[in-house]
């Protein structure tokens, strides 16, 4: 990388931009694979992906949050241990500060409605009380993660979101190089 001329760092820059557009046609896909994976659950993980986005929507959630609600466990198969990392990092530079923490908080607070049966805290998600977004991301957790695993509840098609999902992971929002020491 040291060596290269400003040529050739234009070059990869329009490649990465072109690979960069096709970004939400990449995570459709990789969503759509998670179809017949149970995991033990009663739908599979994109049915849960879907009832959770189809009830944010039919409430009245903003796209952003929609788009949030359907990609919280899209890291579920690559990262099970902390597939809420994988999802918080692929959003970073599209969604709000405040969705972002929701989505990367999300697991410990689902964690409130199972922990127990596994001998870990329920209230593990104790320790973030004093966090601005607490409630914001309990009551995404109580409304639409826990409630989305009902094998008879009708949710909207994949294709329903497509455009969600272009919309918003199309153009970033924030640099996830800026830090608090100056610009990214």
């Amino acid at each position: 990388m040291k060596d290269g001329s400003a040529d050739e760092w234009r070059v990869v820059l329009v490649h990465g931009i072109d690979y960069s557009t096709r970004l939400a046609g990449r995570i459709l896909t990789y969503l759509e694979g998670l179809r017949g994976h149970h995991a033990g659950y009663a739908v599979d993980r994109l049915e849960h992906s879907l009832q959770t986005a189809t009830r944010a929507l039919r409430d009245g959630r903003d796209e952003e949050y929609v788009v949030c609600a359907l990609l919280h466990d899209i890291g579920d198969d690559l990262c099970t241990f902390n597939h809420q990392d994988l999802a918080a990092a692929m959003l970073q530079p599209f969604v709000s500060e405040q969705n972002h923490w929701m989505v990367q908080h999300h697991a410990v607070f689902q964690g409130y409605y199972y922990f127990e049966h596994f001998g870990l805290d329920r209230d593990m998600r104790e320790r973030f009380r004093d966090h601005e977004w607490f409630d914001f991301t309990a009551e995404f957790c109580e409304l639409y993660d826990q409630a989305s695993f009902d094998p008879s509840y009708e949710s909207m098609p994949l294709a329903d979101f497509e455009p969600m999902v272009r919309r918003i992971c199309s153009a970033p929002r924030r640099s996830i190089y800026a830090s608090e020491d100056g610009p990214g």
